[in-house]
């Protein structure tokens, strides 16, 4: 499992304040008996009281590192692979990526 981005606390504070309510912190993807992948977070919110619940997982990046347009690509290429393995394995979130506005 890598380590939190710069960003995280930030957007799950955000996601919080929005009336979502954080259900995984990370959201783990058993892909085999040896492989896993982590998406950052994972919430839910109740859409109305008769329907079921919208659930999200947010991948959290920032691009701080030497090359923003080289983490840019990788973040894409992750985003990619977390979107197939939700869909593969049967998971309800819908996947967005949390990148800063600047």
């Amino acid at each position: 499992m890598s380590a939190k981005d710069k960003f995280h606390d930030a957007v799950k504070i955000a996601l919080q304040k929005d009336g979502w309510l954080i259900t995984h912190d990370p959201l783990r993807i058993r892909i085999s008996s040896t492989t896993k992948l982590y998406i950052d977070l994972g919430a839910e919110k109740l859409v109305a009281a008769e329907r079921n619940g919208q659930k999200i997982a947010v991948e959290v990046k920032s691009f701080l590192g030497a090359s923003a347009m080289a983490e840019f690509h990788l973040a894409i290429g992750q985003y990619i692979n977390y979107r197939y393995a939700l869909t593969d394995f049967g998971y309800e979130q819908v996947l967005y990526l949390a990148v800063p506005w600047l």
